[in-house]
């Protein structure tokens, strides 16, 4: 049975953490004493400590030395994600001490990405200091990462949510999606395609039940196409991309953002197909009742007014 919390926080050191680390990359009390400038004698009595604090032995004695259980490898996790978190809390008590805000992360999803890199770049641009961690990934998997306090706040959609209640959000933009392939497809013209000349090709898709493809398939329906079944299913714009460009023939769907990004690179086209369905709308997402640090509230501002420029003494 699992300690009580209280127990675990009134027993457990940050030294005896960063031992946890050394243990995991080292394999070797001896290794991770010195890296922790801990006696031998001193190391592998505060792993006994660590695993009585735990109810459970975290490592496995073997003749390559000190290997971890599976319990071992989730209390390592955690160790890494407080040490990570103490060096984000030193570099956010610095950027405010400066008055530049310090740090923020912010998580996004891929038709997104253009609105939140132009908000970033604007955000370097008055505050060079400041560090910005951007995590691209779903908006199920982006509210999670809130939900744990990973992120200060995400581009996403809380109606995929079954409890949309926990957060505060706010509309940031309408979607339009656009289809895109390679600049050498052998179906691009300038002028009107329809859904039905495009059926037989490859399809590169959000995977099933996310808004996107829920919508590219309720176009096909409409029409009363079979939906494609050979799919090529990601999340990742760079995995998109990388498809299309290797695969003259394969198609894609994604937001107008992106298309047009990729298209005024030259990278690919957009193919001049009119879809009647309308995506829903990116929000700005926060934890609901969770105070926003300097960073996050310069950040913010940025993706609710992109043409801004208030600094950062107005938002404290």
């Amino acid at each position: 049975m699992a300690p009580p919390l209280n127990s675990i926080i009134s027993r457990l050191h940050l030294k005896q953490l960063r031992l946890l680390i050394a243990l995991a990359d080292h394999g070797s009390l001896q290794s991770a004493a010195k890296q922790v400038s801990l006696t031998q004698p001193g190391a592998s009595k505060a792993l006994q400590e660590i695993e009585t604090t735990f109810g459970t032995a975290l490592f496995n004695r073997t003749n390559r030395g000190l290997e971890p259980n599976e319990i071992g490898h989730c209390v390592i996790r955690y160790a890494r994600l407080i040490h990570t978190d103490l060096a984000h809390l030193r570099e956010e008590i610095v950027g405010i001490m400066r008055g530049h805000g310090g740090r923020v992360s912010v998580g996004v999803i891929m038709g997104a990405v253009p609105r939140v890199t132009d908000a970033v770049s604007a955000l370097i641009a008055q505050h060079s200091e400041m560090s910005v961690e951007i995590v691209e990934d779903t908006s199920a998997a982006l509210l999670n990462l809130i939900d744990t306090g990973r992120l200060d706040l995400a581009v996403c959609r809380t109606t995929i949510s079954q409890t949309p209640s926990l957060y505060d959000s706010v509309k940031l933009q309408d979607e339009t999606l656009a289809v895109i392939a390679n600049v050498n497809h052998p179906l691009y013209t300038p002028e009107r395609i329809t859904l039905r000349e495009l059926a037989d090709y490859r399809w590169v898709v959000y995977r099933a039940n996310m808004p996107m493809r829920m919508l590219l398939e309720r176009e096909f329906r409409e029409a009363e196409i079979r939906f494609p079944s050979n799919l090529l299913e990601t999340t990742s714009a760079f995995a998109t991309l990388s498809l299309l460009q290797g695969n003259p023939s394969f198609v894609a769907l994604v937001s107008i953002d992106v298309a047009q990004f990729f298209t005024r690179h030259g990278i690919t086209r957009i193919l001049p197909l009119t879809l009647s369905s309308r995506s829903e709308p990116y929000e700005l997402v926060t934890r609901k009742g969770a105070p926003a640090s300097p960073g996050a509230k310069l950040l913010i501002e940025k993706l609710l007014n992109p043409t801004s420029d208030v600094d950062a003494a107005a938002l404290r």
